[in-house]
């Protein structure tokens, strides 16, 4: 005889049932921090000001790096899986509140651009990293630029859609400390502000900016956000 199996719909659950949002936040984090670490530490330089710099420098830079260059390049690849985990479950829980507002769904929207966005990134900036490519300036131009845009203003200008669109509604749930929820605010105007960068070059100072405190929101929302409705009725 089969054993039935009975599903319970999430209304009728008492914890929401997913990945827990704390673990994922932190495997991104620390692939994001080994990435740009091994970066900083190997070539002395961050992927912010390369695209600004003669292509010479371009040049010699990817030509005498390239192998740091592509095991940073596999590492941020990598923090493009939690992070897309990270907004699908984070949207998963809010609904699972009742949450079943636009915010909820621009927040989506902006985590899978962000992941999308940071994987491109990052499968560029490895193959700028193999044997050959940077000998031709006009390639090592093209896609170094691509890099840049699609992992700095595009990435995080995406992530401040991730991180208001989970602030708002989770404020009006009280689902977040309030200093959590001004600390996604702010970032998110720092990240839309940063697009800035595309045509103010001066201004990419607010893409590392804007990266960094959405490190700290994320691991924050991770390990405060409830995952059942009893904690949530006692936060």
């Amino acid at each position: 005889m089969a054993t039935a199996v009975h599903y319970a719909p999430p209304e009728a659950r008492e914890s929401h049932r997913g990945p827990p949002l704390g673990l994922v936040a932190t495997v991104f984090v620390a692939l994001v921090i080994a990435s740009l670490a091994l970066d900083v530490a190997t070539t002395g330089n961050t992927p912010y000001t390369i695209p600004y710099d003669p292509p010479d420098a371009a040049r010699a830079y990817f030509g005498s790096h390239a192998g740091a260059i592509g095991i940073g390049a596999f590492l941020m690849f990598g923090a493009a899986i939690p992070l897309g985990i990270f907004a699908a479950t984070v949207v998963s829980r809010l609904r699972f509140f009742g949450l079943n507002v636009a915010g909820v769904t621009i927040a989506l929207f902006g985590g899978i651009s962000a992941s999308v966005l940071l994987a491109l990134a990052a499968l560029t900036t490895w193959v700028l990293a193999q044997p050959g490519v940077a000998d031709d300036l006009s390639t090592l131009r093209a896609l170094q630029s691509f890099a840049f845009a699609t992992g700095g203003p595009g990435h995080i200008a995406m992530l401040g859609l991730l991180l208001a669109g989970v602030s708002v509604p989770a404020a009006f749930a009280k689902l977040l400390p309030s200093w959590l929820v001004w600390l996604g605010l702010i970032v998110a105007v720092i990240a839309e502000l940063s697009t800035l960068s595309l045509v103010v070059p001066v201004l990419d100072t607010l893409l590392p900016l804007a990266r960094f405190l959405a490190l700290v929101w994320l691991i924050g929302v991770g390990f405060t956000m409830p995952a059942s409705r009893s904690a949530s009725a006692h936060g």
